[in-house]
């Protein structure tokens, strides 16, 4: 009997966790948590996308109230917001799905305003972020990003111990597991890219010192709350925010060999590797830190994945084809989705039925009106007697 290829909509076990297809939510910043408290409108919003054997990541999730780099965005670090979280928690559980909670710092990617006391962020290094990109701020406006304070070695542990607490915390949420936010040119991505980390401490100079901080991290969380309930997000070959790396090639491949490392030595492997396509652009642009072909992307990607032993979801950029080629060719075990996901909560169903989609609106990706823009786009039967357009990357 012919063995059956997979497709983005057959089950698949990744670690304790049995999902019903491969369609992840993607974690996406969208500001609604007014102080960083989570609240009924993001119940509602994580509830309309869940799905039986579906699986979600939240949007990146503060580790400390220094790690903002956006106004509004969910805390997991004090006790009223883990008692805030756990109505949204209850409500994706209700619906059979699984649900990870990311954890954030942002790092240099974020400003005074969004700081207490007012303080400047911390970094890696002291080099901004150049003014081809600019922070939202409070009121509105965007703004280019301040000089950020270079820390000092003794203070990564307190970072790391941020991570865990966080961590644990998310646990007692009621959390399935947690994502360590590694990519986009935050604060694990800032000593990881050669492009922005020039220390000369241990956490610099070579990719086994770039590497340190994130390992540190992931060993801190991973005994704490077990590896099957940790994944790890990564992009090497992504320039967002100013974080280039001279070889990404290599530094992928020195963070997986790291990982693979870890699982080997605690005897359970991770819940996944969730790496972003190079081709991923925050604000629907080409941007400069592509390494080529599509092919050639694709090639990379799919090095990584080879060399790593575990569940691997890729996401950047995936239409319902490229979802169905990535998982039939065994180049990603899931998908994650994100601005389709924003503008059609049912989008599971949509991709299956090869249905048209609902056109999501820039615009409203980060204001903080609890409806527009969030909970208020259409399922598909509302749609039934509707003209629908098709949504465009």
């Amino acid at each position: 009997m012919a063995e059956t290829k997979p497709s983005l909509f057959s089950p698949y076990k990744m670690g304790q966790y049995n999902l019903s297809h491969r369609v992840v939510l993607a974690p996406m910043t969208r500001c609604r948590a007014l102080n960083a408290m989570p609240n009924s409108a993001l119940a509602e919003y994580y509830e309309q996308r869940a799905t039986d054997g579906g699986f979600l990541i939240t949007e990146g999730t503060m580790i400390s109230p220094y790690s903002a780099g956006f106004p509004h965005v969910p805390g997991i670090f004090n006790k009223e917001q883990v008692e805030a979280w756990k109505p949204v928690v209850e409500r994706v559980h209700a619906k059979g799905a699984v649900i990870f909670c990311q954890l954030w710092h942002v790092g240099r990617a974020s400003h005074p305003e969004l700081q207490p006391g007012g303080i400047e962020p911390i970094s890696s290094t002291d080099k901004p972020i150049s003014k081809r990109w600019r922070v939202l701020l409070p009121n509105g406006k965007y703004e280019i990003y301040p000089k950020p304070r270079k820390l000092e070695t003794h203070e990564l542990p307190e970072l790391v111990h941020q991570y865990r607490q966080s961590a644990i915390n998310a646990i007692e949420a009621g959390f399935d597991g947690i994502e360590i936010h590694g990519a986009h040119g935050y604060l694990l991505d800032q000593f990881m890219k050669d492009g922005i980390n020039e220390r000369t401490d241990e956490y610099g100079g070579s990719l086994q010192n770039r590497c340190k901080f994130i390992i540190q991290v992931v060993e801190a969380v991973v005994f704490a709350i077990g590896a099957d309930r940790v994944g790890v997000r990564i992009s090497p070959a992504i320039d967002h925010l100013d974080a280039m790396d001279s070889n990404p090639h290599s530094l992928g491949l020195a963070v997986i060999e790291r990982l693979n490392k870890l699982q080997f030595a605690c005897g359970s492997k991770l819940a996944y590797l969730h790496i972003t396509q190079p081709r991923y652009t925050a604000y629907g642009q080409t941007e400069s830190g592509r390494p080529g072909s599509e092919e050639e992307e694709a090639q990379l990607l799919r090095t990584w994945r080879n060399a790593y032993q575990g569940t691997f979801i890729c996401s950047g950029g995936f239409t319902r084809q490229l979802g169905i080629e990535a998982v039939a060719v065994g180049d990603a075990d899931l998908v994650a989705y994100g601005r389709l996901f924003i503008s059609n909560p049912d989008l599971v169903e949509r991709l299956k039925l090869n249905a048209p989609l609902n056109k999501y609106v820039r615009a409203t990706f980060y204001t903080h009106d609890p409806v527009v823009g969030y909970t208020d786009y259409p399922f598909l039967q509302s749609n039934a007697e509707k003209p629908a357009t098709i949504s465009r990357l």
